[in-house]
């Protein structure tokens, strides 16, 4: 999926948090950053294509361990273990961009190292993508205005 696209599926999951969170400004940014983070891997991506990123695609492959439930749990663990704060805001908004990609027809391997893919027939720039953003985008609007003041 578009980075556009991702970004609106995990704000719609983080404004279902931000009225439960102790700082709710903080768990937007580090739920909307974590969700552009997994395609690090792709040179193709807005943030994975900066050239000081290529020798670690040259080690990972795209929609491989990074976009895995496995490396999620694991970066999750560490941040429950070091910074708590931001484990949650990181879950919401990583888990956002891996169930969203394995609904693309390249998909995802969920747990990694299995090689189960979890796909579905959604094309990354496609009509239906197109569709799913539009929905979000207005699930959006109505959840900021449902929340609005919480970011007060």
């Amino acid at each position: 999926m578009l980075i556009k696209t991702h970004l609106a599926i995990a704000l719609c999951l983080i404004l279902l948090f931000v009225p439960y969170v102790k700082y709710p400004f903080l768990f937007l940014i580090i739920g909307l950053l974590s969700a552009y983070l997994p395609d690090i891997d792709s040179k193709n991506s807005k943030i994975g294509n900066h050239w000081y990123l290529r020798p670690f695609q040259w080690i990972v492959k795209h929609r491989g361990f990074i976009h895995s439930f496995s490396f999620l749990f694991l970066i999750v663990v560490l941040l429950a273990l070091f910074v708590p704060y931001l484990s949650l805001p990181f879950f919401v908004g990583y888990s956002s961009h891996l169930v969203a990609d394995s609904f693309t027809s390249e998909g995802i391997t969920p747990f990694y190292p299995l090689r189960k893919k979890s796909r579905g027939n959604i094309y990354t720039g496609g009509v239906n993508e197109l569709n799913v953003f539009i929905l979000f985008v207005i699930l959006d609007f109505i959840l900021l205005f449902k929340n609005y003041n919480f970011f007060l």
